[in-house]
């Protein structure tokens, strides 16, 4: 019997010697977070986690089919670049700048990127004034414009221009369905979901972006959720111009599938 309280005592102190361990293997697990895999990085927003930078505008990191995109640029290049070197995203690794809409919250640090990487394709609505194309020409970097929706690269597809505003929105097909990234929806989130899944066919799992739903009221903002909901949307991520108020309702609506967004969120499928 007197070898019993040894055992246990043999047991607790082998627990306690693993728990390093098993901190570091879950530390490691974060980390690779940041690398391999679709994913979609948030690199500028509103809100921002602990270390990171927040400012009016938005930027995304997509990572998809081994391409790396950039879908927008947020107001100011210097943030833009800080965020990018906290989470350890080399601005050379960019292959393509997708820019939503001509506003400039989402395209002023477009110049910061070109100045580090020149060699990229930035893809935007051809309503874009002729000197902004040319100015981004002057870098380097080579311009597709944008009309009509269309496929841009393997199972990458844009919405097209939608108006007011005249904006694109990214759309991602994934073996759980669509992805949709937005730069702030100007043209409304569900006809937004409702033209990706128009062109393709398939329905979306995830939207992620600005709502721009600041204003809206709350019976607005359920009959939003609703309507994502009929058209299949399972998982939501509102950031930017969404509004704390829509951000709260979709929270309710959508329970487990709602995900906050802020500077250095990940989300993957």
């Amino acid at each position: 019997m007197k070898k019993l309280p040894l055992i246990l005592m043999a047991i607790l102190l082998l627990i306690l010697a693993f728990i390093p361990l098993f901190r570091q293997q879950n530390s490691t697990r974060q980390q690779e977070g940041y690398s391999g895999g679709d994913k979609i990085i948030i690199v500028y927003d509103n809100k921002a986690l602990s270390g990171f930078k927040s400012a009016w505008g938005f930027a995304a990191l997509v990572k998809f089919k081994n391409h790396t995109i950039l879908l927008d640029t947020g107001g100011d290049g210097e943030i833009l670049l800080a965020n990018m070197k906290k989470l350890n995203i080399n601005p050379k690794s960019i292959q393509y700048v997708f820019l939503s809409h001509i506003h400039g919250d989402h395209t002023g640090g477009l110049w910061a990127i070109l100045g580090e990487n020149p060699n990229v394709t930035v893809v935007l609505p051809a309503i874009f004034p002729e000197s902004f194309k040319e100015k981004v020409r002057s870098f380097g970097a080579k311009v597709v414009e944008i009309d009509n929706p269309r496929e841009i690269l393997e199972d990458v597809y844009t919405t097209g221009v939608m108006f007011p505003v005249g904006e694109q929105a990214l759309v991602l097909k994934t073996s759980k369905g669509l992805v949709v990234v937005t730069g702030c929806s100007h043209p409304g989130v569900v006809k937004i979901v409702e033209r990706a899944e128009n062109i393709t066919g398939e329905n979306v799992y995830l939207v992620v972006g600005g709502f721009h739903l600041f204003g809206a009221s709350e019976r607005e903002v359920r009959a939003i959720a609703t309507s994502l909901k009929k058209l299949g949307v399972q998982k939501l991520m509102p950031c930017h111009c969404t509004g704390s108020r829509a951000e709260r309702i979709f929270a309710e609506e959508f329970g487990p599938d709602y995900v906050e967004c802020g500077v250095g969120k990940i989300i993957s499928w």
